[in-house]
């Protein structure tokens, strides 16, 4: 008989299983890579900071190298002010990081291409912390960036980073996110409406891509017979089992009927992606047409890429496809 240790309590495929000793084994995910002060391909440099220590939450943070050696030069009195996107990374809200190989790579490249400071937030994964610990844990690396906002005012025990402190322009503040980190972003913007953030800071806009939503009726090309069978639904029953109306919580099914009006997603502009091969698809492709008859004021954009997966543009970063995906998020974010 084998030992506790390897008896199997849960799984959820393909991500990761859970062991009767408390266990937890990630089965995908890429590895860590470091920061670097000087990246020659990218000409992006990036350090890691702690936000909080408890809950621990820690960022990466993007800017272009050259916008760094500009301020310390001695002449230069006006240090220069560039567009600030908080992003949230992918992963089914329980792989991933801000300090993976293909987060990384992907900040890197739209910090280069928009000339933006980037700050991904590293927030808390279940199942080891369950959902909503991810919401709160956005919710409050937003809220410490724009702290920094003149207006701002910086928790006792929170400490300032300098990059934010001279080069963010809180009036061009973006969200951003993919997938799960789409789910957050758009979640986090929501809150934005009915939550005041630090500084009175207001969001520019946002960016969803692939936004992992679900529900338990089909919509478009959805199986209604398989709907509440499928990975969409299971994992989220998995990291929330607790959520209120389950997979119709709207944290997940925006579109739920007892989910607020998407007319008070508290941003501009707001640009949404989905991919003609992604099981998401069809749920990114409502969720736009909702936010377009909602009564929302602000201008909302729908970009589909035919014959590609879900995150295509960061699991194959360098096809001619997640290269006109990231030109078209640098474009959105340079306007």
């Amino acid at each position: 008989m084998g030992s506790i240790s390897n008896e199997v309590q849960t799984e959820c495929l393909p991500f990761f299983r859970i062991y009767k000793d408390g266990t937890v084994e990630r089965l995908i995910g890429t590895p860590y890579v470091p920061p670097s002060l000087d990246d020659p391909k990218s000409g992006v440099s990036s350090k890691d900071i702690t936000i909080s220590q408890n809950p621990l939450i820690k960022a990466r943070l993007h800017i272009p190298k050259q916008v760094l050696d500009q301020s310390q030069a001695t002449d230069n009195k006006s240090p220069e002010k560039l567009p600030l996107l908080v992003y949230y990374h992918g992963g089914g809200f329980c792989i991933e990081s801000a300090f993976s190989l293909v987060e990384h790579r992907l900040l890197q490249s739209i910090t280069a291409e928009a000339r933006i400071l980037a700050v991904s937030i590293e927030y808390r994964l279940a199942p080891e912390h369950l959902l909503p610990a991810a919401y709160e844990d956005c919710w409050e690396g937003l809220q410490w960036v724009t702290s920094h906002s003149a207006a701002g005012e910086m928790k006792p025990g929170f400490e300032a980073d300098p990059w934010i402190t001279i080069h963010a322009d809180f009036e061009r503040l973006f969200i951003g996110g993919d997938s799960a980190g789409a789910n957050l972003a758009y979640n986090t913007v929501m809150r934005a409406g009915t939550e005041k953030l630090s500084g009175g800071v207001k969001i520019l806009g946002a960016f969803i891509t692939h936004p992992y939503f679900w529900g338990s009726k089909a919509v478009g090309s959805e199986n209604e017979k398989e709907q509440l069978k499928v990975l969409p639904c299971t994992l989220w029953n998995a990291l929330y089992p607790n959520a209120p109306n389950g997979i119709d919580n709207p944290m997940i099914n925006p579109l739920a009927p007892k989910a607020p009006s998407l007319s008070g997603l508290a941003c501009k502009r707001l640009l949404v992606s989905v991919a003609s091969q992604d099981q998401l698809k069809s749920r990114g492709v409502s969720f736009y047409k909702a936010m377009k008859e909602s009564g929302w004021e602000g201008e909302a954009e729908l970009v589909q890429v035919e014959g590609e997966e879900h995150a295509f543009h960061i699991l194959n970063f360098e096809t001619e496809s997640a290269k006109m995906m990231i030109k078209r998020l640098a474009e959105f974010l340079r306007k």
